[in-house]
């Protein structure tokens, strides 16, 4: 079968990369109305040569909004669950955002560009509802959507800093985690470009491995996309699909917007408590409280296989001869070389050490809930 035609429709969105994936040989998949490489060679392989080498990710689907102007600060300390007040020029923050019953809308990584400039990473199913939740609730301050003029590209992976490091001149060991920095990469620059051909460098990732996401004009991503493959050859770079993106993610126990939120949840359910800065007038703090101090409410766990089989979303998750739970993500970990999954469970059993089942092919596979990450370092 042609490649081209695997999940294709007429209506779906391209990133300023098609070309490039298809001449890499990738299959190509609908994800969130975008045609996107679901991998290359291969999951596995990919997933291993970002854990051990490197590899390049095309995540220009992904929603950048920027917003700006002297109440910027008060806007976003009101939209997020994370507390932005102290957060200095060029530093990130991982948040959720939530509706006024406390249930999550998306969860973003903010990146402060200024004294009163921030760039704002939805995902890219609820970036146009992110968009509308931020009008509904700005003032003066002023809201632009310029995910259509950027394009994005995560290097992950042990070696990202070396590979980096030959397509400029600038020191980039010094830009730590999760911070950013305008990076000259040596682009040909022409005509009406954004950040004047410059590339918005952050050292985040959704992998769990040290690398970069790099923030660029969309004219600009053929070129730096290339110019990487070059510059990692040496090391072993490898292209990525989104295959590999979710199970690197998932050993990490990361939540993926849609799959493990929906909507129905709040951020108590989901976790990290970190992301809960409490002293801070957000919206759905009140309802989110409530759901706090209810004890009943269904907590988001990581659960590992104890043989073999592999978990898929909406598999059931079983207790004492019951269904207690349900897979929202869920795959073989390559790393581990054994299923993993995440689900919601009663929390009386989201707790460590908690021996569960999950029905794979009308077989109950022994599991045990554990610490996140299931990658431990």
């Amino acid at each position: 079968m042609d490649r081209r035609a695997i999940g294709q429709c007429d209506d779906m969105r391209r990133t300023p990369l098609y070309e490039e994936h298809l001449a890499s040989g990738a299959r190509m998949v609908d994800f969130a109305g975008w045609e996107m490489p679901i991998q290359y060679q291969g999951i596995i392989d990919e997933h291993l040569a970002i854990r051990s080498r490197a590899g390049i990710f095309d995540v220009s689907h992904m929603g950048d909004v920027l917003i700006s102007g002297p109440n910027a600060k008060d806007l976003l300390l009101r939209l997020l669950t994370n507390d932005i007040s102290k957060l200095p020029v060029w530093k990130a923050l991982y948040s959720h955002i939530l509706n006024e019953r406390g249930k999550i809308i998306d969860d973003t990584i903010v990146y402060r560009l200024g004294e009163e400039e921030y760039l704002l990473i939805p995902n890219a199913a609820t970036t146009d509802r992110v968009v509308e939740w931020i009008e509904e609730h700005r003032s003066s301050e002023v809201v632009e959507n310029i995910s259509s003029r950027v394009a994005c590209i995560a290097l992950q992976g042990p070696m990202a800093v070396n590979i980096l490091q030959r397509l400029t001149s600038e020191d980039v060991p010094s830009i730590y985690h999760f911070t950013c920095r305008f990076l000259d990469l040596g682009t040909k620059v022409s005509g009406d470009v954004i950040w004047n051909g410059k590339a918005l460098v952050a050292r985040t990732g959704y992998t769990g491995e040290d690398g970069f996401e790099i923030m660029l004009d969309s004219s600009l991503a053929v070129e730096v996309w290339r110019k990487l493959l070059s510059a990692g050859r040496q090391d072993g770079l490898v292209p990525a699909g989104l295959g590999a993106r979710d199970t690197l993610r998932l050993e990490m126990g990361y939540l993926l917007s849609g799959t493990d939120f929906d909507g129905s949840q709040s951020s108590v359910q989901t976790g990290p408590s970190w992301v809960i800065k409490w002293d801070h007038d957000f919206i759905g703090r009140e309802a989110l409280r409530a759901d706090a101090a209810n004890g009943s409410l269904p907590r988001l766990a990581c659960i590992q296989l104890e043989s073999k089989g592999i978990p898929r979303h909406g598999y059931y998750i079983m207790h004492d001869g019951k269904v207690v739970g349900h897979v929202t993500s869920g795959t073989f970990s390559p790393s581990l070389r054994r299923g993993i999954a995440m689900g919601y469970l009663p929390p009386e059993l989201a707790k460590e050490g908690q021996e569960v089942g999950i029905a794979i092919r009308n077989e109950r596979v022994p599991a045990k809930v554990v610490r996140p990450p299931f990658l431990k370092r």
